[in-house]
Order: structure tokens, then sequence, then C-alpha cells
């Protein structure tokens, strides 16, 4: 199974809904995402070796971190932000408070880029998010910490989730088999972690027992498609720094169909994200989404209501 299982927690909000056993959220990093991380990591270094002086400065433990959601947009918002001169940041996914967390804090600190003075050290895991031991360790290391997550309407991120599995694992059954628990009653497997990451509202609880709201950013995943630039301009205020990162940055890629990086004062090659990003959904029966839709709505709603802030999935689908 391409998705583990591990027992929900007692006290979950969705326990009223379901007492389901959950098939959980820690899917590996992709390799191409590593890979990609790792190229990303490669190529700031070199046309930052003025501006960023890796070789002089020390390792600090991150001030800021993009903690989720996965197919949600971290990739494109991780390479965008590496542009600003103020921002260093590890390429590749370091998954320490999932995976790590016990190779201990100065493993993490070493991992990490080198800083001067008034820069930022960042890394992004968006497995963090669904990770029910995540928001206090990280408020162990650091209370003051800024997170960030790029959310995104969760029935196409649960179709991009599946989408990425099924291209490393062809041989896994349907999107409508793993959606459902019973297809003619019409009930959603919320165990099923390409839907259950989806319950913002579920994984939210959990990190706003540690953190106030005005350390987290929550980034539309579909405003960083369309304007870019007005989703950086956001992420910039809220890490205090100036915005360097604007429209001169980007340019859309018709063949790709989201924005792609320019560094706008030289003319070498932009950088799209790689060919593991933008992939082709397959179809899904129409029914499917729309069970779907009608299941993450109550989600969505008390999403927006916890946040502040309408990301308006139900608009966007015609299903006011």
């Amino acid at each position: 199974d391409a998705w583990p299982r591990t027992p929900l927690a007692p006290g979950e909000m969705l326990a009223a809904q379901s007492a389901l056993p959950d098939r959980e959220a820690q899917e590996p990093g992709s390799p191409e995402e590593d890979q990609a991380g790792r190229r990303a990591a490669n190529a700031s270094s070199e046309r930052g070796a003025a501006a960023s002086t890796p070789d002089y400065g020390e390792k600090k433990l991150p001030q800021a971190l993009i903690i989720g959601v996965k197919k949600g947009g971290t990739r494109a918002l991780l390479e965008a932000i590496r542009v600003h001169p103020d921002v260093r940041a590890v390429g590749v996914e370091p998954h320490f408070f999932d995976r790590n967390y016990e190779k201990g804090l100065e493993w993490y600190r070493n991992v990490m880029p080198k800083t001067l003075d008034g820069q930022i050290t960042m890394e992004k895991t968006p497995s963090y998010f669904v990770t029910n031991e995540a928001p206090k360790r990280i408020h162990s290391m650091a209370r003051d910490i800024k997170l960030i997550v790029v959310v995104r309407n969760p029935v196409t991120r649960a179709i991009s989730d599946y989408t990425q599995t099924l291209s490393k694992k062809p041989e896994i059954p349907t999107f409508e088999v793993l959606a459902f628990k019973n297809r003619t009653l019409g009930l959603i497997d919320a165990s099923w972690s390409a839907i259950r990451i989806g319950i913002y509202a579920l994984h939210l609880e959990n990190w706003l027992q540690y953190f106030p709201l005005s350390q987290i950013l929550f980034v539309s995943g579909e405003r960083l498609i369309v304007d870019p630039a007005g989703e950086m301009a956001k992420v910039q205020d809220f890490l205090g720094l100036k915005r360097v990162v604007t429209e001169k940055h980007f340019y859309f890629n018709k063949t790709k169909g989201f924005p792609c990086l320019k560094k706008p004062e030289d003319s070498s090659a932009p950088r799209c994200l790689g060919k593991s990003k933008g992939r082709t959904h397959p179809r899904i029966d129409p029914d499917v989404i729309h069970r779907l839709r009608k299941f993450y709505k109550p989600f969505n709603m008390m999403f927006y209501q916890m946040t502040g802030q309408d990301f308006q999935w139900e608009q966007e689908e015609g299903d006011k």
C-alpha cells in the first residue's frame, strides 16, 4: 500500500464523523523532489556566491519554516523566496521534525546553509503540517518561529497527490476505489492520506495549541499561480523582508501552465520547476468530485473561520 496506516488519535475532530483507521500522510518525499532540491541548492549557491556568501557566516537553526501542504505549491514558494538576498534555504527537505528528530538539533543545524547577520534561514518539509508531534517539537526549538502553509483546494490537491503516486506506482487502484469506503453509500474514506491531508481544519487545530495565528501565514496555492508577485509580497512582509521578489521575477509558461522564475538582472535561462511538477491529472468521474466537494465543504468552512481567510474553493468550483 502506497499509504502507510496508523491509528487515529482519540480526540480528533474527525472522530465524530468517522472512526476510521488512518492511512497516514507520511509518504516519503519523492525522489524528484529531493533531486529538485539539490539542483536548486546548487543553482542557489552558484548564483548567490557573492550576495549570499556561503563560505562566510554561521549555520543557524531556522527562523522560518514552510510546513505544508504536500502538493500545495511549496516547492514553487521556496524557489521564489530564495531569490531574495536575505533568505538562505535548504534545497532538500530535511524531515527533521517528523523522521529525523532523534538525530538532534545539532544535526539539524548542520543541515542549514551558512548565513550572515540579517539573513533568514529557512527550510520546507510539507509533511510537518500533518505530523502530530511536529508543533510541540518546533515550539520547543523556537517558540517565536514563523510558519508558512501553502494551501490549495483539497479536491485538486488530493487528485494531484494521487497522480504523483500513480506516476511511481502505476499498479495502484483507481482514485475512485481509494477515495470511498463504500461507493454505493458514497462514504468517503477519510483515512486515506490523499484525502486526509486536505482536512486542513483538523491539522490546524493541532498547531494552534502551540502557536498563535499571528505566527502562521496561509498562502493560497491557486493565487501563487495566477498572481505569484502578489502572494510573494505577503510572504516577504510576513518574514519582515523588503519586497525584493516582484513581478519582474516571474513570467508565465504556457506549456507548464504556471509561472517560472527569471533573474531580472541577467539574461540566463529562466528556471522552471522540474518535470515532476504540473503533471496531467487523470480524468475522475464528476460524481466522485461532487461527493468530495460535499465532504470537504464543512471542513473548508471551519478552516476559513479558524484562519479568518476565505480561499473561495467553493466559488471556484461553481458549487455555491
